[in-house]
C-alpha cells in the first residue's frame, strides 16, 4: 500500500513570514481542541486502521510490508461542566481473529488523575486494566498494536502546556500559524515528549500536521490530517497518519462511518460492553442505524 500526497513528506518548517502579536497562542489551542471535543462529543465512527513498516520514497512514506489492517467501531463522550473529562470505547470487527478486542478509555482534566484504560482478549475472556502517564516512566497504551496512543489521542490538556508562535504564513495551500506547545514541570513528568509543533488552519481551526520531540530534542513522530468534512458546526478530519520516525513504522486511521449526537447508554461506556457480547451488539446495532457513509 501507498500512502500519497506531498502532504505526507516529513519535512520541516517550510514558512518565512513573521507573526501577529495580536493573535494568542494560548487561546488559539484552546479553541482548536474546544472544536475538536465538540466534533467528537457523543458520536459513533467506524474507521479503518492500517499499520506497516515504511520507507520514504520522493519524501513520501512507502509501506515495505503488507499493512496489518484492523477495522474498528468506536464510540466516545465528553463530561464535566467544560467537557475535558472523555470516555470512549473501541471494538474490533476485523479481521476475525481479533473480533471482540476491545478497549474502554477514560481520560480526566484534573493533572492529578491519569489516563485509564481497560484491554479485552476475547479469546481469553479477561479484562486487563492499565494506567498510563503517572510515571515518567510508564508507557502510554498503544491503540490496538498501532502508532497511535493514548497520548496522541487524547484532548484537553491544554492548561498543561506554555505556546508561542514560532511562525505563520503559507503551508501548501493553506494559510496556518505554527505553535509551539512545551510542558509545564508537572506535564513533562508524565508525558514522553518534550516540546510539539503544530500546525493549524486558520480558516477551518484545524490540526493539519503535528511534530512530538523526545527528550533529546529530536522529531519522534510526525502526525497528518487530511481530507476534512464539515461536521455539527465544525471540521472532521476522514483520515490521519502518524509516522514513528525511531521505528519507521505509521498507521492511518480512515473513517467509512460516521455518526453525531448520539444517544449512548451511559452504561455502554463501561467493562460491561468489553465482556457483554449480547448488550455490546444490541446498542452498537442502534447506533449504527444513524451513521451514514464517508464518501
Amino acid at each position: 500500500m501507498k500512502t500519497s500526497g506531498k502532504l505526507f513528506a516529513a519535512s520541516t518548517l517550510l514558512l518565512l513570514s513573521t507573526f501577529s502579536f495580536a493573535d494568542d497562542p494560548a487561546v488559539i489551542m484552546k479553541k482548536v481542541d474546544r472544536m475538536q471535543r465538540e466534533t467528537n462529543d457523543n458520536s459513533f465512527t467506524k474507521n479503518r486502521l492500517s499499520t506497516c513498516k515504511y520507507a520514504l520514497q520522493n519524501n513520501s512514506p512507502v509501506c515495505t510490508e503488507k499493512p496489518r489492517l484492523k477495522v474498528i467501531e468506536t464510540v466516545q463522550k465528553y463530561y464535566g461542566p467544560d467537557k475535558k473529562d472523555g470516555k470512549s470505547i473501541s471494538i474490533v470487527l476485523e479481521p476475525a481473529s481479533e473480533k471482540g478486542i476491545g478497549m474502554l478509555t477514560y481520560s480526566y482534566d484534573d493533572d492529578a488523575k491519569d489516563t485509564e484504560s481497560w484491554l479485552y482478549l476475547s479469546a481469553l475472556g479477561k479484562v486487563k486494566r492499565m494506567v498510563s502517564g503517572g510515571k515518567e516512566e510508564q508507557e502510554p497504551v498503544a491503540f490496538f498494536g498501532s502508532e497511535f496512543t493514548t497520548e496522541d489521542m487524547e484532548n484537553g490538556k491544554t492548561d498543561e502546556y506554555t505556546y508561542r508562535i514560532v511562525q505563520e504564513g503559507k503551508y501548501g495551500e493553506y494559510e496556518v500559524w505554527v505553535i509551539e506547545a512545551v510542558p509545564n514541570e508537572q506535564r513533562l513528568k508524565k508525558t514522553r515528549y518534550s516540546k510539539s509543533l503544530t500546525w493549524i488552519d486558520k480558516e477551518k481551526m484545524v490540526v493539519l500536521k503535528s511534530q512530538n520531540y523526545d527528550k533529546r530534542g529530536n522529531v519522534w513522530k510526525i502526525i497528518y490530517s487530511k481530507n476534512f468534512l464539515p461536521w455539527g458546526g465544525n471540521w472532521k478530519a476522514q483520515e490521519t497518519t502518524i509516522m514513528n520516525l525511531k521505528d519507521n513504522r505509521l498507521s492511518t486511521i480512515q473513517g467509512e462511518e460516521v455518526a453525531g449526537n448520539s444517544k449512548i447508554n451511559e452504561e455502554f461506556l463501561t467493562e460491561r460492553t468489553l465482556t457483554d457480547f449480547a448488550f455490546r451488539e444490541k446498542n452498537l446495532t442502534d447506533l449504527r442505524a444513524n451513521a451514514v457513509k464517508i464518501q
